[in-house]
C-alpha cells in the first residue's frame, strides 16, 4: 500500500481566512464553516476526495521560488480567460509562457506570493 495526499499546506504571513477565501474563489469550494477571520488556520476541503487546501499562519515570509506548485486546467474557458479571472480575484501574472502555437502554461502568484500556473484547457 502506498500514501495518498491528504492536504496541501500554504504557509502564510498575512490572514489565513483571507489567502484560503482567495483560493476558495479561485477554485469554487468553500472554507470550511467554522473558519472566520483571524484564526491562524483555515482549510478548504475537496468535496471530490481530492486533497484539502490548508492555510496556516507562520512567523517567516517567503524568501523564495516555491519549490513545489499547484498546475491548474481551466474549465469552461480557456487559458486567457481564465487568467483574466484569476487576475480579477487578486493573483499576480508572474510570467507568460505560452507558445506560438497555444501550448505552454502562464505563471501566477497569490496574494501571499505562491506561485501556481494555469494550463491550456479544453477551450485552449
Amino acid at each position: 500500500m502506498y500514501p495518498s495526499i491528504r492536504t496541501i499546506t500554504f504557509d502564510c504571513t498575512g490572514d489565513p481566512y483571507e489567502l484560503g477565501l482567495f483560493w476558495s474563489r479561485l477554485l469554487g469550494r468553500p472554507l470550511a464553516d467554522d473558519d472566520k477571520p483571524g484564526d491562524p488556520e483555515a482549510w478548504i476541503q475537496d468535496p471530490e476526495g481530492g486533497p484539502s487546501l490548508l492555510f496556516v499562519q507562520v512567523p517567516e515570509g517567503k524568501t523564495a521560488k516555491n519549490r513545489v506548485h499547484l498546475d491548474l486546467k481551466p474549465a469552461g474557458r480557456n487559458r486567457d480567460e481564465e487568467v483574466e479571472r484569476l487576475v480579477a480575484l487578486g493573483a499576480r501574472l508572474v510570467a507568460d509562457r505560452t507558445r506560438p502555437d497555444g501550448t505552454g502554461w502562464v505563471v501566477l502568484a497569490d496574494p501571499e506570493g505562491n506561485e501556481f500556473c494555469v494550463e491550456r484547457g479544453e477551450l485552449g
